[in-house]
C-alpha cells in the first residue's frame, strides 16, 4: 500500500475525448512536478526498451462542475499544488495560448473541467470527497 494518492478528478459531463485529453494532459503536470513517482523504463523479452510510468496507480475519477469546484478549493486549502484544467483551455491551440487564457481567472470563477494531484493517502481522500470513481 502507498501512503500517497496520486488523483485525477474529471468533470463528469465531458466528452470522451475531453476527458482522455484532460487526463493525459493533468498527468504530465503530476509527473513533471513529482520525478520521484516515476520509475525505471521497461524492457521487454526482445531487448526493446519503453518509456518508465509512474510506480504507483493513478485514481480517476469524476464530478459535477460544483463538486470540482470544491475539491479545488479544499486543496488550495490544504496547500496541496495541483495540475489545473479549465473549460476555456478546449478553445486553445497550444502551451502558450494555454498559460494566457488561464491566467484570466481566479479559483472563484474558473470553470474547472479536471484537476490532479499527489499528497499523502489521508489528505488526498479529504480533498476528493464526493467524487466517485470513473466509470
Amino acid at each position: 500500500m502507498f501512503e500517497t494518492k496520486f488523483v485525477i478528478v474529471v468533470r463528469e459531463d465531458l466528452a470522451t475525448w475531453q476527458k482522455l485529453n484532460v487526463t493525459a494532459f493533468l498527468s504530465t503536470g503530476i509527473a513533471a512536478s513529482k520525478p520521484d513517482i516515476i520509475g525505471e523504463t521497461y524492457r521487454n523479452a526482445s531487448g526493446h526498451v519503453y518509456h518508465p510510468m509512474s510506480v504507483q496507480p493513478i485514481i480517476i475519477l469524476s464530478a459535477t462542475s460544483e463538486k470540482l469546484a470544491s475539491i479545488h478549493r479544499r486543496a488550495l486549502e490544504r496547500d496541496v499544488q495541483t495540475s489545473l484544467y479549465i473549460e476555456e483551455m478546449f478553445s486553445t491551440g497550444h502551451d502558450e495560448a494555454n498559460r494566457a487564457v488561464f491566467s484570466r481567472f481566479t479559483p472563484d470563477d474558473a470553470k474547472v473541467v479536471g484537476l490532479a494531484f499527489h499528497t499523502d493517502r489521508k489528505i488526498a481522500d479529504k480533498i476528493s470527497k464526493g467524487a466517485r470513481m470513473h466509470a
